[in-house]
């Protein structure tokens, strides 16, 4: 497993994985504006890779801009489907190259977002890739989908009950990248861990009505534009992905992440984490 840290790598990432591709490249896509990764993927098809882009049947603004896109990549060879509109919107973000390596976005295919601070993750895991591929056919054929592998954390269907383990399990500490943590029953739980001593820190925001319970220390981000949905707890678990801990993303869209045991990983998440806290703090003191 691989970090990918936003905005230190850019577009590179994406673009030498697109490049490496001999056979078959697999794209979620919700927001879109890369000419050099839509050049790249147009290349890859001339070579013969197959490209298989599946793209969000709306976003906020961007429907018109998501049709000229299914149209530019179709011209380009690109096989074209649209998710279904049974969601209120299907949000996640993924690229899955030659059936062998994932990547799990927490950022859009967008220069906004590259210059962000976002994270995505790298995974060469058989069983995560399959179970992703398997993901992507059942959104591309319009088909149910039941989550079978743990560490995947997919809304609607398993994200509610993954994260509220992930969270009840924390025993020192819990730093959150969230730019609105607003569900009731995840705050809940939070409040208790508190309660019980752990450390909660937030970089992002926390919904009004609970912000008076000072159960957690909040701090907005400083330099950057906030675009990531990143959990580290007791120094040891990680979750990255596309969902925010709010209601509507974890029961009402399909978003995509993952919890990620790699220690190194992990560590490299916790120390950007203790940076930009620390940036934060330093910008409240020289107002």
């Amino acid at each position: 497993m691989k970090l990918i840290t936003q905005p230190d790598e850019g577009i590179r990432p994406l673009i030498a994985a697109v490049r490496r591709a001999k056979r078959r490249i697999h794209i979620v896509i919700f927001r879109f504006d890369l000419d050099e990764l839509e050049d790249a993927l147009a290349a890859a098809v001339k070579r013969g890779v197959e490209v298989i882009a599946l793209i969000a049947y709306t976003n906020k603004g961007g429907e018109q801009s998501l049709r000229k896109l299914e149209q530019r990549m179709l011209k380009k060879g690109v096989t074209v489907a649209r998710t279904n509109d049974d969601m209120v919107r299907y949000h996640g973000k993924l690229l899955i190259v030659d059936r062998l390596q994932a990547y799990i976005l927490g950022f859009n295919y967008t220069g906004q977002d590259i210059r962000s601070r976002s994270f995505g993750v790298i995974v060469r895991s058989t069983r995560i890739v399959k179970e992703l591929l398997r993901l992507f056919d059942s959104d591309n054929c319009r088909t149910e989908y039941t989550p079978r592998v743990a560490d995947l954390v997919v809304s609607p269907e398993n994200a509610r009950s993954r994260l509220h383990r992930f969270l009840r399990k924390a025993r020192t500490t819990l730093d959150i990248y969230d730019p609105n943590v607003a569900d009731d029953e995840m705050l809940a739980l939070l409040e208790g861990k508190a309660a019980r001593g752990v450390q909660i820190r937030i970089i992002g925001g926390l919904e009004k009505k609970w912000e008076k319970a000072g159960f957690a220390s909040v701090q907005k981000l400083r330099g950057l534009r906030l675009h990531v949905r990143a959990i580290v707890r007791d120094s040891s678990r990680a979750f990255i992905g596309s969902q925010s801990l709010r209601k509507l993303e974890l029961d009402e869209r399909r978003e995509v992440g993952i919890v990620i045991r790699d220690r190194k990983v992990v560590r490299k998440v916790e120390k950007v984490f203790n940076d930009d806290w620390k940036r934060a703090l330093r910008g409240k003191k020289s107002r």
